[in-house]
Parts: structure tokens; C-alpha cells; sequence
């Protein structure tokens, strides 16, 4: 975690979310069961109850054709008469009685018998009673279905409607016919004897009073020759109660899609909904202040999947965000202290310089107050430098860096730059093309930073070694010195701001304390490590210090 010398803007763990392989994710995986499984169970019993539906219906036609197939030969054997030169005629006394006895077996059937000219000749609900009277039977009264029932048949048929996107075999008669209701004769002859071998089509319909009827005709032949048409209706009340059956079968597995729906989507609530809602509470109780401790609850941050990083990456920023608060109220107090100094030394010397006349006291005064200024211009400048150094790294990316061109370039410029008597800078020239990942001008800023420090404590004509090198996937960047060392107790507070531990005999205010501070910044931005510690001889003696940088290599 980043201390008192800034915040690491590397990247986060958080970044390793969008390496995921989304379709292997546990919660893409929930939410397609969830979607699918009942709805499947559904199209399935509705595609189901489609053919069972058809099956019935055409089973019935099937079985009321051979029927009606069977009173036409019977009336063509029993009711026909021939004669020569004429065409077979119809005895309607003998095909009345007749067509009765073909139908007394089948009581929710009934039967017509239609001469050419479209008259009926016979119908077997229609009797001669006593004294003369003709009596008509209807067919038995409908079953009384209930409510439900009602409702389930009528909710079925629509969505069967819907799935076929156009007409079924429901469709081929009338919409609410009677029973009393019959095809077109004429027409259906006309077509039988258009094409010997068609069978006239079935007509299914159902009545106003819920009944399920199915309608057929077949030609009544004697000889090859055309005497009449029967048309044989009956009320399907087998396949209506199939069909009753199986639709509650249905009702009963919507039921249970339904349920396992309900109960899937509770599932969903407490492992997707139910956490979002505590991470956003968790985010609404940091947002007020409350965060500190870490609010983010420990059991959605041990969890495997997309919510539990979500709720680690969340911990992560919470955390990372007040480190960064604490950094800047830190800075900010570090930095009015450091200010308040010289602010009181110059109005101490400006009061004071009102009060005297001596023009040498005087001098002395305006130099004190120069000296001030400048030194915080110096603080002011390095304090502007190490708050943008965080906004900077933010949008630089990080690119392999040569590292044989850096070290050489600082080498020449020490080499020109020194003074009579400054300490030298060694180069030991690198083995090999090393690079480094990260951001070249400030590698060299710090670099140049800690180059400016050893020469700060080297004794004259001392020296400077500059090297580096590999270390496994890292590269070692080492500056040592000749000079006094590092108190031990010293050693990690070097890097603190405005920490300042300077040699004996320089002027007080040549260094603003940041130079040391800023170059951490740095290298922890760019994901490294920089440590100081002290060089001994054989004996143990400190004979110098020793900075060391660690970056990932490029």
C-alpha cells in the first residue's frame, strides 16, 4: 500500500476483470438457466399438446369416414332402385328405416341422406311418430363444463393459434355452427363427381354451446353411378376430454415451470440483486465518511465469482482513495509548515528592518528576506512538482526504456559540469541491452535526484558510482557515495517530505526536503521499490551511501 510519499498509479488487481472469459462466467450461467429452462418447458408441452391435438382430430375423421363409407354401401345395396335406360333412384321408404338402425349404435351421431337435386331424402334424427306426427331428435344436450375447464380450452386453443400462424384443422367449418348446420350438397357432388377418387374434405367446428363437431360426406354409388351423398356428423367428445386431460397435465407442469421460475429468481435475488444492494449501500455509507474501517462486508468479498471482485475492487478503491485523502492532508499540513517558516522569517526581518537605521543592518535584513524568497520559490516549486507527478503517471503509459543511453548521457553531464575539486561520477557500463519498463524523463529525474544528493555529502574529489544491472525480472539501478552515511535510525525516514539531513557547513534553505520524497513517488508509481542503506568496509566501518532503485524490466 502507498505511504506518506504518494500513491502507487499502477495498476490495479481490479484491472484483471476484463481478462475474464465472460461465457464461463457463474452468473451468465444462472441468468440463461433462468431464462430458458421454463420457457423450453413450455414451447415443449405446447408443441406437444399441437400434434396430440391433430393426431385426435385426424383419428376421428379417419374413423367417422370408414363409418359413413359403411352406410353408404349399405344404402347403396338396400335403398337404390335401377331401372333400365334410368339412372339408380333412391327408395326413401326403405332407406329411412335403414339409415335409423345404421345409426341407433352411435346416439351423438347423426346422418343425412340428400338426393342429387340437394333434397334430403332421409335424416336419422327425424321419425314418423303415432298418428302420423314426424318427430325430430336433436342431439343429446352438450356437457356442462365448468368455468375453468371453459377458460383453459379457450386460453389452449388461442396459443396453439398463435404457434401455427395460421389455420388448423379447427378452422375448416364455420365459426359457432349449430348442429343443424351442413355443408353445401350441391357443391359437394359437383365435386365428388368432378374427381372419382377425392374424398371431400372434413369440416370440425365448434358450436356456440362448446360442442366439438366433425362433418363428413361420402357419395352414395350403385353400379358406378351417383345416387345421392350421406353426410354423417358426430360430436368428438372422446377427443375433447383427451384433450382435457392433457391440458391439465400441461397446467400442471406450467405450474411447475412456474415455480422453479419463482424459485430461481429468489435464487438470483440473494446472490446477485441482494449483494449489488449491500455493495451500493457499503458505497453510500464510504460516501459519507463512514468507510474508513472498510464497510464492504467480508462475505461478498470471499465469494469466487464477478460479485466478489466487484466487491474487492471496491474495497480496494475505498481503501486506496482515503490512503490518497491521508496523503493530502498530510502534504497539506506538511506543506503549511514548511511555508509558515520562512513567511515568519521575512516578517520578522520586515518589522525589524522598519524599526533600524543602520544601513549595514539593513542589508543584512533585505538579504535574510532574499534569501527567504527564494527558498520559497525552491519549496514552491518542488511542491508543484510532486503533486502533479500522480496526474502525470496517470496518463503516461509505461514503455520499455533503454537504460546504456541514460546512464551515459548523466555520466557526460557530470563530466562537464563538474566543479574544481567536486566528486567524479563513475560509470560502469551496463552488460548488455537492458531496458526498463517505464517513463524515461522521470527515470532520469530520479536518477539525477539521487546523483545530486550523493554529490551533496562527497567529500572533495570523492566519488560517485553509478551502475546497473538485472535481476531477474527486475532491473537494479545502485548509486553510492564516499560520504558520511546514513544514520541508522535515519534510514527510512530520508524519503519522508521536507525531511532534510543535511551536511555540516551548508547553508540553511538550499533544499526544499522533497527531492528524496519525489523520486519515491516515482518509482512506486512505476510499480518499483527504492531503498538507502549504508556502504562498510571490511571492519564495519560506514564508508559511504548507497541508494538502490528496483524496475520491472522492460
Amino acid at each position: 500500500m502507498p505511504d506518506s510519499g504518494g500513491l502507487p498509479l499502477s495498476l490495479r488487481p481490479g484491472m484483471a476483470l476484463m481478462e475474464r472469459r465472460r461465457w464461463a462466467s457463474p452468473l451468465l450461467r444462472r441468468i440463461l438457466l433462468v431464462n430458458a429452462l421454463p420457457l423450453a418447458l413450455l414451447l415443449g408441452a405446447l408443441l406437444y399438446l399441437d400434434q396430440y391435438q391433430t393426431g385426435l382430430l385426424r383419428a376421428e375423421v379417419t374413423t367417422l369416414r370408414e363409418q359413413a363409407r359403411i352406410y353408404a354401401g349399405a344404402l347403396g345395396e338396400a335403398a337404390v332402385r335401377e331401372e333400365d335406360g334410368k339412372p339408380p333412384q333412391l327408395v326413401p321408404d326403405q332407406a329411412r328405416p335403414l339409415l335409423r338402425r345404421l345409426t341407433e349404435p352411435t346416439p351423438n351421431a347423426q346422418a343425412r341422406l340428400y338426393a342429387l337435386d340437394g333434397t334430403v331424402v332421409a335424416d336419422s334424427r327425424v321419425r314418423q311418430g303415432a298418428g302420423g306426427l314426424i318427430v325430430t331428435e336433436p342431439l343429446p344436450p352438450a356437457l356442462q363444463r365448468g368455468f375453468l375447464t371453459t377458460l383453459i380450452d379457450t386460453m389452449t386453443d388461442r396459443m396453439l393459434r398463435l404457434i401455427h400462424g395460421g389455420p388448423d384443422l379447427l378452422d375448416t367449418g364455420p365459426s359457432a355452427a349449430g348442429p343443424e348446420w351442413q355443408p353445401d350438397v350441391l357443391e359437394e357432388l359437383r365435386l365428388l363427381n368432378t374427381d372419382q377418387g377425392r374424398e371431400a374434405p372434413p369440416y370440425i367446428r365448434r358450436t356456440a354451446d362448446n360442442r366439438l363437431l366433425v362433418t363428413v360426406s361420402e357419395p352414395l354409388r350403385r353400379s358406378r353411378a351417383t345416387a345421392g351423398i350421406v353426410l354423417l356428423t358426430r360430436e368428438a367428445r372422446e377427443v375433447d376430454d383427451s384433450l382435457l386431460s392433457v391440458r391439465l397435465s400441461i397446467l400442471g407442469l406450467f405450474t411447475l415451470a412456474l415455480l422453479i421460475t419463482v424459485m430461481l429468481s429468489w435464487y438470483l435475488s440473494l446472490t446477485i440483486a441482494r449483494p449489488i444492494l449491500r455493495l451500493a449501500q457499503a458505497a453510500e455509507r464510504m460516501r459519507e465518511g463512514a468507510g474508513r474501517a472498510g464497510e464492504v462486508p467480508s462475505a461478498l468479498l470471499g465469494r469466487g465469482d464477478e460479485i466478489g471482485e466487484l466487491a474487492m475492487a471496491l474495497s480496494e478503491s475505498a481503501t486506496a482513495l482515503w490512503a490518497r485523502m491521508d496523503a493530502i492532508e498530510r502534504f497539506a499540513a506538511d506543506v503549511a509548515h514548511e511555508i509558515k517558516n520562512p513567511l515568519t522569517s521575512i516578517r520578522s526581518a520586515i518589522e525589524t528592518l522598519r524599526r533600524i537605521e543602520d544601513p549595514e543592518k539593513q542589508r543584512r535584513l533585505l538579504a535574510i528576506i532574499a534569501e527567504d524568497v527564494a527558498r520559497l520559490d525552491r519549496l514552491i516549486s518542488d511542491i508543484s512538482d510532486a503533486s502533479r507527478i500522480d496526474a502525470e503517471l496517470s496518463r503516461v503509459a509505461a514503455e520499455p526504456v533503454n537504460v546504456a543511453p541514460i546512464l551515459s548521457t548523466l555520466a557526460e553531464i557530470d563530466e562537464v559540469t563538474r566543479r574544481e575539486n567536486g566528486p567524479r561520477l563513475l560509470l560502469t557500463p551496463p552488460e548488455g541491452n537492458i531496458t526498463v519498463l517505464g517513463v524515461e524523463d522521470r527515470i532520469v529525474q530520479v536518477l539525477r535526484n539521487l546523483i545530486g544528493n550523493a554529490q551533496s555529502f562527497s567529500p572533495p574529489n570523492g566519488r560517485i558510482m553509478l551502475a546497473a544491472r538485472e535481476d531477474g525480472t527486475q532491473v537494479e539501478f545502485s548509486v553510492e557515495d564516499e560520504g558520511p552515511g546514513i544514520p541508522e535510525a535515519k534510514l527510512e525516514h530520508i524519503f519522508d517530505r521536507f525531511y532534510s539531513e543535511r551536511p555540516q557547513g551548508e547553508h540553511f534553505g538550499q533544499h526544499s526536503g522533497l527531492g528524496l520524497s519525489i523520486s519515491r513517488q516515482i518509482v512506486q508509481a512505476l510499480r518499483g521499490r527504492i531503498t538507502a542503506e549504508n556502504r562498510r568496509d571490511s571492519s564495519g566501518k560506514v564508508t559511504g551511501a548507497r541508494f538502490v532503485v528496483r524496475l520491472p524490466r522492460g
